[in-house]
């Protein structure tokens, strides 16, 4: 019986259980751990993404014949030069726009109220199914507002805890785009032959997986960004930079960051001019479209091949666990664990075919 599938499952079943509550049971010893791992997460991952958008910079300037140390503070000075564009030209324009929006939204709330009101003076054109839920909304609404302010302040403060953590990754960059290429054979002289070689293929699918999420949802994003800049432009929607740059921060979230995008948007243009935010819709979505038929395809190509209903599924599992960071990093997360397990299941399988 013991050489029964279903067997050694049940007892691989109840081994996992036992060195999950022994884990458990000890969790105090891995606490030092999660505390450092914490403290070097945010120069760690940053640096991570700013190394997968510039090492293909790097690589073109190697070939070229430039040296690593130059070609990496070439690379500096063309994020300095970025950072200097940004802070001149586009930072002011966008902090103004955004003061201006947050100082009309007592406007745009009493507009609303109003709204509310004229609607409850004349409930005969209203159904009365939706009478309690207009009633709700405008009775909760100044806490609504309430509310919102909090969760503003509350981000501003856990931005200003940031601030100091994102001094450390110049230093986790230069570090990385330096000694990078040096990680994988320095854990390979630790590993037999047959092991080194499993463990060096799993390393590069990882990093090709990496790789393709990080490049091509930045690159999704900037360019859904400019779409919908250009398109609120045209329609000369109010505070339309910072709409745009809102937008693209949302489309690093897969699936549900253009739907996320979108809402501030379709407001400004209902309090604007009703008809602009059909307008802002039917932008968004041609956006939307060039991007999931041309961009995507094209940028990211099948690396990731994870099906919609599974994005769906992990982004609403995260968002109820670790709120916006599950929503940031669930799916390259899934998408590493994915390359992991597919890696050792053919590994299983090129063995039982050779036998």
């Amino acid at each position: 019986m013991i050489h029964k599938k279903w067997f050694q499952a049940i007892v691989t079943a109840i081994l996992l259980s036992l060195l999950i509550l022994l884990l458990n049971q000890i969790h105090f010893f891995f606490e030092p751990v999660l505390i450092y791992l914490g403290a070097i997460a945010v120069p760690l991952i940053g640096g991570g993404i700013l190394f997968y958008i510039s090492r293909p910079l790097l690589i073109t300037l190697e070939k070229y014949r430039i040296h690593r140390i130059p070609g990496i503070l070439i690379i500096f000075l063309l994020f300095l030069f970025l950072g200097f564009l940004i802070t001149q030209f586009i930072a002011p324009i966008a902090q103004e726009q955004f003061t201006k929006l947050v100082n009309n939204i007592p406007d745009m709330a009493d507009m609303l109220v109003d709204t509310v009101t004229y609607w409850q003076q004349n409930q005969d054109i209203i159904p009365s199914q939706f009478n309690g839920t207009i009633e709700n909304v405008a009775n909760n609404l100044e806490g609504y507002l309430q509310d919102a302010s909090k969760v503003i302040i509350n981000v501003i403060s856990q931005l200003i805890g940031f601030v100091f953590a994102l001094v450390l990754i110049p230093f986790f960059l230069f570090f990385m785009l330096k000694d990078g290429d040096k990680l994988i054979p320095f854990l390979k002289q630790f590993l037999n032959d047959r092991a080194a070689k499993s463990f060096e293929k799993l390393a590069r699918s990882i990093d090709h997986t990496l790789h393709a999420f990080i490049l091509g949802q930045m690159t999704v994003s900037i360019v859904v960004g400019l779409l919908l800049l250009v398109g609120y432009l045209i329609i000369d929607l109010n505070y339309a930079l910072t709409l745009a740059l809102f937008a693209m921060i949302m489309n690093v979230i897969p699936f549900v960051g253009p739907f996320l995008a979108v809402i501030p948007a379709i407001l400004v243009g209902l309090f604007q001019n009703p008809i602009l935010a059909v307008w802002v819709a039917v932008i968004t979505v041609i956006a939307q479209q060039l991007e999931g038929n041309f961009v995507s395809p094209n940028v990211m190509g099948k690396a990731l091949n994870i099906h919609p209903l599974t994005i769906i599924t992990l982004i609403l599992a995260a968002g109820s666990l670790a709120g916006f960071l599950g929503l940031l990093f669930a799916i390259p997360t899934y998408a590493v664990v994915k390359t992991i397990v597919s890696h050792f299941y053919n590994q299983w399988l090129d063995r039982k075919t050779a036998e």
